[in-house]
């Protein structure tokens, strides 16, 4: 039975204090998504010293917007700096450590530290987390890195929940935990195969995902008979991992003192982040309101199927001695796709529209937008913004069409894809 969270976490850490969702924000679009859809705090990049180098990204002053419309909306904000650094990049943290004081962020995550001893001697104020990178496994460790000034922890990966609950009891520092994602076949994702294969190191943000390929065994002597460990007929994916879903145990993470319940993506859609984030949102909500009562809406885990992912799995957290951990090959599920997002809404009813794949009138379509509001619909007259009729909605293209009249402002519209094509 679940207890008030209040009970759960030792002295003052977390008591009083609801548990966060904490949403991952690729670039200023996908953080607008991840407000509305429920976030309670997200983490973001910059160009360098993170670990999505591909991502979109925030430039300096896209971190002054990002600042404001997450205090607006009271969302915290964490920046990630959790890439480990070279020599001479160091005078440059420095520097840009130095341009971001002003900003009072609400934290950095990091891992490497070099960089944690940065921050405290340029940003002394500021709240530190320590990131997955880190590879924090026991209590003490955490306590360690509690000494060095640092908050929070993002436990490792390869725990399980019993472990969870043993770090609870043994440290004061927060606990933040992936519940929902990609996971990698590395140690917490510190993974050389990158660097060794393609020269571009994960470990700076520039991951390949080797992990994902598909691999065939040679015998030394016959190198031109490679050998297929048949899974499919596509080959054998050794190093593929699941992605990581742990909607059915959110009652037990939270029970454990995990105090964050963190989603990974900031490489993923905008359509993943406001598809994931409402589900999780609408099952930390259904828990803070009736934790005895808990449990998983059906429409929940079809939502999460219905967003593009790999085989889903529950990584190591039941400890047993077969986890979920490897999946059979390295293709997506993807059942829909994201055709549009609302821009605006006028004082007729009628929606500002931006497609975002090709849409037809006629077709039917969901619109979907927070606290689990969705509807099926049948595209009707679609118009150019100066009403003249439009019989194809192109991406990136502009259109007036009519929604349901809860729709609002960054909602979005998606269609099933043919069964051939998914």
């Amino acid at each position: 039975m679940c207890q008030d969270f209040r009970d759960m976490v030792p002295g003052a850490v977390g008591r009083g204090r609801k548990p966060e969702l904490l949403v991952p924000a690729g670039d200023l679009e996908k953080l607008r998504t991840a407000l509305r859809f429920g976030a309670d705090a997200v983490y973001v990049g910059m160009s360098r010293f993170g670990l999505r180098a591909m991502a979109g990204n925030f430039s300096p002053e896209q971190l002054k917007l990002a600042r404001k419309l997450c205090r607006d909306a009271g969302c915290k904000l964490y920046l990630t700096l959790n890439a480990y650094l070279q020599p001479d990049e160091i005078p440059l943290l420095e520097q840009t450590l130095e341009e971001l004081r002003p900003l009072e962020l609400d934290a950095y995550i990091v891992s490497d530290p070099g960089v944690l001893a940065t921050v405290g001697r340029i940003d002394p104020e500021r709240v530190i987390h320590l990131s997955t990178q880190a590879n924090t496994c026991n209590p003490a460790a955490a306590e360690f890195w509690r000494e060095q000034g640092v908050s929070r922890i993002n436990l490792a990966r390869e725990l399980s929940l019993d472990h969870v609950r043993k770090f609870r009891a043994g440290t004061k520092v927060e606990l933040e935990m992936f519940v929902h994602g990609a996971m990698c076949v590395a140690i917490s994702g510190r993974c050389l195969l990158s660097a060794a294969l393609t020269g571009r190191s994960a470990n700076r943000g520039a991951c390949t995902h080797p992990c994902r390929w598909s691999y065939r065994l040679t015998e030394a002597t016959r190198p031109d008979a490679p050998l297929t460990l048949e899974e499919d007929e596509r080959g054998s994916y050794l190093f593929n991992s699941r992605d990581l879903c742990l909607l059915e145990n959110v009652p037990e993470i939270l029970a454990a003192g995990v105090n964050s319940l963190k989603i990974e993506g900031r490489m993923k859609s905008r359509y993943y982040v406001a598809a994931v984030t409402r589900v999780y949102r609408a099952a930390l909500d259904r828990w803070l309101s009736d934790p005895d009562q808990w449990q998983v809406a059906p429409l929940w885990r079809e939502e999460l199927d219905r967003v593009s992912h790999r085989p889903y799995g529950t990584g190591f957290l039941t400890g047993t001695g077969d986890p979920q951990v490897h999946a059979a090959d390295s293709h997506y599920q993807r059942i829909y796709d994201f055709i549009g997002v609302v821009l605006e809404r006028f004082a007729d009813g009628r929606c500002l529209v931006e497609g975002r794949n090709r849409f037809f009138p006629g077709e039917a379509i969901e619109v979907i937008g927070p606290e689990m509001r969705q509807e099926q619909l049948r595209v009707g007259e679609v118009k150019r913004e100066d009403r003249s009729p439009l019989e194809v909605v192109q991406p990136n293209a502009r259109c007036v069409m009519a929604l349901p009249d809860w729709v609002g402002e960054g909602d979005l519209l998606r269609r099933e894809k043919p069964a051939e094509d998914c």
